[in-house]
């Protein structure tokens, strides 16, 4: 098989797209099927509130929140899958 020539800010969009696509198809699946209402179960990762950084002449906010549920995972082993073999 061909090596992908992207490298790794490529293979970080493929993972990123790979999570996106994942929780949209979940979010979509989880409000139309009861069923599968599962899906939509995600958990949060991250801060509760931001950092707070004033420099009197700037302020500064950092934080970092992720929400991961089943189907972002398996999109995220999909984009990986897809990029090890194209």
């Amino acid at each position: 098989m061909k090596k992908t020539e992207g490298g790794t800010p490529y293979f970080i969009f493929i993972v990123l797209l790979g999570a996106i696509s994942g929780t949209l198809l979940g979010d979509i699946l989880g409000n139309h099927i009861e069923a599968l209402s599962v899906l939509k179960l995600s958990y949060q990762i991250g801060m509760d509130t931001p950092i707070l950084l004033n420099l009197k002449f700037m302020v500064l906010t950092i934080g970092l929140n992720f929400n991961v549920n089943i189907m972002s995972i398996l999109g995220i082993i999909l984009a990986i899958i897809i990029y090890r073999k194209f």
